[in-house]
């Protein structure tokens, strides 16, 4: 069911939109952790360190998916929050286009490109090969990312997030279930588990296209709106790439940062990567209220309603810190204990790394509550272009960290990286995102004038 979030309650409306969100985040980073957790516990802590040693590629390529996917669905949002339903399918259309030859040329690259960019990470030689298993396997599945994200984005822009909830949920369980059958019956080891994440995501978004067609017809371009427009395409690609480019060079610092932390050795890498993963799962709400506080403004930006999308971004702000607060708290109390989901309790040095990481990490959680509600409502207000900044501001603060202190501080460089590039990175967009929104109510008034 379509929502619109222009009218009603800005509190009530964000936490309803955001809650499914949330929810669904959950289930998918829980399969993630799934395969993390049978591999380690199973397969032991090198196959462990194999499917985390290339974590930082796979959220540059699958967070480029991603953020396009986001992206092409801004201006969907806008043109259903100012009731323009056949301009809205017309948007439809061409994202759908313009994903199917993203999802070719970016899966040809990168199944080519494999063995080199996991030898530019320096992956240890005792790991290349489960790395490499399990990498290609989730390069070959990027058109399956692309299709459930495309359509996740689309009914999420016109309100609906509890759809995109239900076959994510789906797919996890479907998720553990294959990650059980794929390693431990089959015996395909490290690939068993990127080929049970692939198919349970691919089978997700064929349902999801599925349900769109019964039930969401309003959404389904007729003939004479399933033509290509190259002002449409030009506004589309213009929210998309800039979107997806902002995932991709935060990911590059995390590359850089990935290989200093791949030539300290296997314990550090698998220390890491059970870190990481706890990390991911605990920074699902950040993501499910950043992209509701999105939705809520791209809406309302287009229906000229400014008010509403300040006080949306006041509730955003506000929710954020104190969630980051709280975790913060538990990850510097628990995070040995934590870890011991990944990592059996043999491996003492290992969870000894990931607590650390973890620990470093809760004291500026709190940080990511403004970084992220300010960067994906600035790109929720069309600003995808000035919102990329904050991605270049990430990788240029992890890069520095890596280059500069890791070859002195070792680990203990690596585990404050991160929290470097979110001060660094909220420093400007958050400025940044006021200006954009004192701008979008100076072009309103002149649209109100003329």
């Amino acid at each position: 069911m379509t929502k619109c979030m222009t009218e009603g309650s800005p509190l009530r409306l964000i936490m309803n939109f955001a809650l499914p969100l949330l929810l669904g985040n959950l289930f998918q980073q829980t399969y993630n952790m799934v395969d993390a957790a049978i591999v380690g516990q199973t397969l032991g802590a090198d196959a462990l360190a194999g499917v985390g040693a290339s974590s930082s590629v796979q959220f540059l390529v699958l967070g480029f998916c991603i953020g396009i996917a986001c992206g092409f669905a801004v201006p969907v949002a806008q043109a259903f929050g100012a009731n323009e339903l056949p301009l809205m399918r017309r948007y439809i259309w061409h994202s759908v286009v313009l994903t199917v030859c993203f999802a070719a040329a970016l899966t040809v690259l990168c199944v080519l490109l494999c063995p080199a960019i996991l030898h530019l990470l320096q992956t240890p030689d005792s790991i290349f090969p489960m790395a490499y298993q399990y990498l290609l396997v989730i390069f070959i599945g990027i058109p399956c990312t692309l299709l459930y994200n495309l359509c996740s984005s689309v009914l999420r822009a016109v309100g609906d997030s509890r759809t995109p909830f239900y076959f994510l949920a789906f797919s996890a369980f479907l998720n553990i279930g294959l990650d059980f059958f794929c390693i431990l019956v089959l015996g395909w080891g490290v690939a068993g588990a990127a080929i049970a994440t692939v198919f349970s995501q691919g089978l997700s978004g064929v349902l999801c296209v599925v349900l769109i067609f019964r039930k969401f017809r309003v959404l389904i371009p007729s003939k004479n709106e399933r033509t290509m427009s190259r002002q449409i395409a030009g506004r589309t690609l213009a929210m998309g790439v800039p979107m997806g480019l902002q995932y991709s060079i935060t990911a590059i610092g995390s590359m850089v940062m990935q290989s200093a932390n791949n030539s300290l050795g296997s314990v550090y890498v698998s220390g890491f990567t059970a870190g990481m993963k706890i990390k991911q799962f605990t920074m699902c709400p950040f993501d499910a209220l950043a992209t509701s506080v999105s939705t809520f403004c791209s809406q309302n930006l287009g229906a000229g309603h400014i008010d509403r999308i300040r006080r949306g971004i006041r509730i955003g702000f506000i929710a954020g810190v104190l969630y980051g607060l709280g975790i913060g708290v538990f990850m510097i109390l628990f995070g040995r204990t934590l870890s011991m989901l990944f990592v059996s309790a043999k491996y003492g040095s290992v969870l000894d790394a990931s607590a650390k990481y973890l620990r470093c990490m809760g004291f500026f959680y709190w940080v990511l509550g403004l970084l992220n509600v300010a960067r994906y409502t600035t790109q929720g207000l069309g600003y995808s272009n000035r919102a990329i900044f904050s991605g270049v501001t990430e990788m240029i603060a992890r890069c520095f960290v890596s280059f500069v202190f890791v070859p002195y501080f070792g680990y203990t460089a690596i585990c404050f990286a991160d929290q470097t590039a979110w001060v660094a990175a909220s420093c400007y967009i958050v400025p940044t995102l006021f200006f954009c929104v004192k701008e979008c109510r100076a072009k309103f008034q002149k649209k109100l004038v003329q």
